[in-house]
This record gives C-alpha cells, structure tokens and sequence, in this order.
C-alpha cells in the first residue's frame, strides 16, 4: 500500500493518479474529507498527532510526505519540526519507506544552478526550518534507521488551484483576457516545475527502493526569463503580452491586509535574482525528460484554462 501523508495538494493529487493509473492501492491521510474510487481510501488524519498518522499508516510499503501548512513562519515553526519527527518514527515502526515532497527554501540565494549538492544557506525564516526538518530526516536515514529520500521541485505550475504565481498571475489573467502581473523582474532566470512531472518523479522514486537516502530534484524544464514566460503564455492564449510586474514595496503593502502576501514578502529574493533548478540527476537515472513549458503552458490553455 501506498499511503499519501498531507494529500489534496497539488503533487499529491498528481501523485495519486500515477499510483492509481497503475493499479496501486492507494490510502490519502488529510484532515479534510476527500472523496475516492477503487483502490484508494481515505483516513482522516492530523500529522501533528502521532498515534493518527501510525494508525493510518499500517500496512504502507511507501509512505509519502506531501503536506502543506499554513504560509505563516510561526507555524511552520512550531508544527514542521513535531510533524517530521511524526513521520520518521511512523516509518520506524512501520518498516515503510519515506518520500518527502520538498521545496528549495533551504538553499537560500543561489549564485548559478540549484543541484541536490546545492549546500544549504536559508536567508528567510521558513529556509531556516525547511533546513532543520531536512537534516532531521537525512541524519536518520545517515544513522541507518530507516529509508528515505527527499524529492525537492521548484516553484510550480499546473495546479487546479492556481496557488502558483504563474499559474495565478500570468496564466489565469490571459485567460480571461486580463493583462498578467509578474513578480520580480522579468529579466531574471527562473524555473517551474510541471504539477504532473512532479507527480511521475515522485511515482517513479516510490517504484524504486534504489533511490531511497539520498535528495532527488524533481523533472524541471530549464529556466526562462519572465519575458519568455510571458510571451510563451501570451502566444498559448493568442492575445498581446501586456503585463505590469509587483516589485517588493508593492508586496510589503500588499502584506498590510492579507497574511499569505505579509507571509510571502521574505521569499522576495527569489524573484529578483535568477532562480535556476536543475534537475539532470534524476533525469538521467530515470531517462526522463521534463514536459517543455512551451507544451505545458499550452496543453493548460487548452484544458484547465479552456472557457
């Protein structure tokens, strides 16, 4: 069994359709009901509670972290810390192997490429966590008690949710005939990573015991300037590529009246300086190409975005 700790994000929904594409019995913990079909149940499940998460983890091969809290650092720093320790010790008693979805807070301020060799420097409060649960997990698995890896993606798009900022900003405003915003400066690199890519790399290290202890970078395109972007949109939506950009007094204002915004404001360097992912690792050991932003932005218009 394949069990989805934090399910109904967008990687873990894509994760569940590759697992339940290829017959897997599938069991989503999450506090909020999420409605299922043949193989796969649903446990409620707080991962702040140990006993929940371990008795709804009985019987999983594969346990997969996938959780997403509140964007606000004081929770992530009470709660991220008890809920890693959560899981570890449920993987330990259980026997399960561990995949846990990351992102790249941790390295802070990168000067070139983002690798899994990438050392860790956070300049944000929420880096400064994401690097305490990282190294709490792999120092578990360095001390040989338990198997785990840590699959880490970039900023993402292609989520039903449109809680990305290309997918938010850029996408959705050319859909409906609106001129996009985009954050930071448009001369700055930056990559995504595709929702659905995201879900096969995390299928495929689950399909592998060989990949477990060690850090994957999840299948990503290589990084375009946010003037690509906005022209690769422009062009998928057939309308002109008009746009304004959100720089951070904007965001800092911004921030006064809604706490994702204020929650958002110490991410701002990753907006105005190159942000590149790479991700050849994984895309030699497993033969796997990313989907093109060229064909992902265009496959959303014609689905996802579609009036």
């Amino acid at each position: 069994m394949h069990t989805i700790l934090g399910a109904g994000g967008p990687v873990s929904n894509s994760l569940a359709r590759e697992l339940e594409n290829n017959n897997e019995i599938v069991r989503l913990v999450s506090r909020k009901p999420i409605q299922t079909t043949g193989k796969t149940t649903w446990v409620k499940g707080d991962l702040t509670n140990y006993s929940q998460i371990l008795e709804a983890a009985k019987g999983s091969a594969v346990i997969y972290l996938c959780a997403g809290l509140v964007y606000d650092k004081k929770v992530w720093q009470e709660q991220w810390p008890k809920i890693m320790q959560n899981v570890i010790n449920v993987a330990k008693q259980t026997g399960a192997r561990l995949i846990f979805f990351d992102n790249v807070y941790m390295y802070g301020l990168v000067n070139g490429a983002m690798t899994e060799n990438t050392p860790y420097n956070p300049c944000s409060a929420k880096g400064e966590v994401r690097a305490h649960i990282a190294n709490t997990l792999m120092d578990e698995t360095k001390a040989g008690n338990l198997n785990a890896s840590i699959a880490r993606g970039a900023d993402f798009y292609g989520a039903e949710s449109l809680n990305s900022f290309y997918d938010m900003m850029v996408l959705s405003k050319y859909a409906n005939g609106e001129k996009a915003q985009w954050l930071g400066k448009v001369s700055c690199k930056h990559s995504f990573t595709y929702i659905p890519d995201a879900g096969k790399g995390m299928y495929l290290l689950g399909q592998n015991p060989d990949s477990d202890n060690q850090i994957w970078h999840m299948p990503t395109a290589p990084a375009l300037t946010g003037n690509e972007f906005i022209n690769l949109a422009a062009q998928a939506f057939n309308v002109q590529p008009k746009y304004s950009t959100v720089n951070k007094l904007m965001m800092q204002l911004a921030g006064i009246f809604s706490k994702p915004i204020r929650g958002s404001v110490e991410m701002y360097y990753q907006y105005d300086h190159d942000y590149i992912f790479d991700s050849a690792k994984f895309e030699k050991a497993f033969n796997f190409k990313p989907t093109s932003y060229k064909n992902g932005v265009e496959y959303l218009s014609e689905t996802m975005f579609k009036k």
